[in-house]
């Protein structure tokens, strides 16, 4: 089975690749359903056009999966000189009027439906077949036993399932809720997940017809109040608004649903047939992309045979350790499941900290040396230079005022220089572990790191976002490492 991950940008996309992704989706701008993502323009397709000489062997999937008005149909056309530029292996598409459009432009990209279709049954997918689909992304709804019967019907279509990540409370995620509220349409990539904001019930019990409600949910005083138009939600950060609730006949689950978390029934998705498996999240961090598809790739590895079961515990376990709401398995199952709603989520114990970029070369190591030795003499000289009385105050105002005074970097045994990107705070307080594509984690202190500055041949007691940064460490760490802090609130 493939393993598919979201790619927000250009950096995301190299952690898919880099974690264990077989391929990765992406979107263009003003033609995805995340518009909030960073998403893909200008010169960009450079990069990722190098990523895919880096990762031979991997696919690139974009996703055009909006529902077009005219003057985006016109946008689109015109931009195709541009999309071509991308190594692009297949379009995720759900308006059929661009289908004839990239059938044209290109003949060898494949199409693939997208979820927002809710293709759910067999002659849909026999239609979308002859219409020139290689691959269906199933609608949230299908269960399982459903896939299986649509795979056996059409063995060769592709079946790509979603199996991580934050699911839409809507049907197949064609929601309204979001462009009702605050007029920003899910189907043209602005929605605000307003399914997601916290919301609390009012009642004016004078309008309520008959009894008063008891709070049983099957009691007629509650069908009465639920049907009385009598309630509304208030968004907790939202005081002076207010949304009318009705309910109708049939249960509807208004508020956000469980996460989908399927890394424990991957044997149960291979049994009914299913090519590619999905992470859902372009808009989520680096951290969360390495994290969850290094999880699947270790999981399908382990079912592949690869490595063993006890091998891969480790990094599955390590879901639990970025931010998520609890974990279901959706309509897979059964549909009870897939009812049931919740609030908030679970905080991550760890924050992404920093990003490994490369291991400096050898002459790039030798320049932050140099420039840490010039350092050293330089201010040995001018200590020297003073006369006692002046550096006891020196030496004071050393003592005193420690960051304005950093160590130069001293060269080590044994010991690597790499290129960081800090992206959080870190001092000598903070708890760090690095994560690497095969690692599941290895503690990170004094005795094995520093940090430094490459322009000045300092060391750090402290950087953050922002400042030129060298890691130095005794660990031996491949690119693409990432550096997490133990966060604040969990110390």
């Amino acid at each position: 089975m493939e393993l598919l991950s979201p790619a927000g940008n250009v950096d995301k996309l190299r952690y898919c690749y880099t974690y264990g992704a077989d391929a990765a989706y992406i979107g263009l701008k003003n033609f995805s359903l995340r518009v909030k993502a960073d998403n893909f323009y200008e010169d960009e397709y450079k990069k990722v056009a190098e990523l895919k000489r880096q990762f031979p062997g991997r696919r690139l999937h974009c996703a055009l999966n909006i529902s077009f008005h005219n003057s985006e149909i016109d946008r689109l056309i015109s931009d195709i000189p541009y999309f071509k530029q991308y190594p692009i292996d297949a379009f995720i598409v759900q308006d059929l009027g661009i289908v004839p459009i990239l059938q044209k432009h290109f003949p060898n990209a494949e199409l693939h439906l997208s979820t927002q279709a809710s293709c759910m049954n067999r002659e849909a997918v026999k239609m979308y077949r002859s219409l020139g689909f290689s691959r269906v992304v199933m609608g949230r709804e299908a269960s399982l036993e459903e896939v299986a019967e649509i795979k056996n019907a059409v063995p060769d279509m592709e079946i790509e399932c979603f199996v991580h990540g934050a699911m839409c409370i809507a049907y197949a995620g064609r929601c309204l809720m979001s462009a009702y509220l605050n007029g920003r349409s899910a189907q043209e990539g602005f929605c605000s997940h307003t399914c997601r904001w916290e919301y609390e019930a009012l009642i004016d019990r004078k309008e309520v017809p008959g009894s008063v409600w008891n709070g049983s949910p099957y009691s007629k005083e509650a069908r009465a109040l639920a049907q009385s138009g009598a309630l509304a939600l208030k968004e907790t950060t939202r005081p002076d608004e207010y949304f009318p609730v009705y309910e109708g006949d049939n249960f509807t689950a208004l508020l956000s649903s469980k996460d989908l978390c399927m890394i424990d029934h991957l044997a149960d998705l291979k049994k009914a047939g299913v090519d590619s498996l999905k992470i859902e999240g372009r808009m989520k961090s680096i951290y969360y992309v390495a994290l969850i598809t290094r999880a699947y790739r270790k999981a399908l590895d382990a079912l592949e045979n690869k490595i063993s079961e006890e091998d891969a515990r480790p990094f599955v376990d390590e879901l639990y350790k970025v931010s998520h709401r609890p974990y279901g398995t959706g309509f897979y199952y059964n549909k009870a499941e897939a009812d049931i709603t919740v609030s908030g989520a679970s905080e991550s114990p760890w924050e992404l900290a920093g990003e490994l970029i490369c291991s400096l070369s050898e002459a790039e190591a030798d320049d932050v040396f140099a420039k840490a030795r010039e350092l050293q003499a330089k201010r040995e000289a001018e200590y020297n230079a003073m006369v006692p009385a002046a550096q006891k105050a020196f030496d004071e105002r050393v003592r005193n005022q420690k960051d304005r005074y950093l160590p130069p970097l001293d060269r080590r045994e044994g010991w690597h220089l790499y290129r960081m990107n800090p992206l959080n705070m870190i001092n000598e307080e903070s708890e760090l572990e690095a994560v690497t594509p095969d690692t599941v984690s290895i503690a990170m202190n004094a005795e094995n790191t520093c940090f430094a500055n490459p322009v000045t041949g300092e060391t750090y007691r402290w950087v953050c976002n922002g400042h030129p940064c060298v890691l130095y460490s005794k660990l031996s760490l491949p690119d693409g490492t990432l550096v997490r802090v133990k966060s604040t609130q969990n110390r």
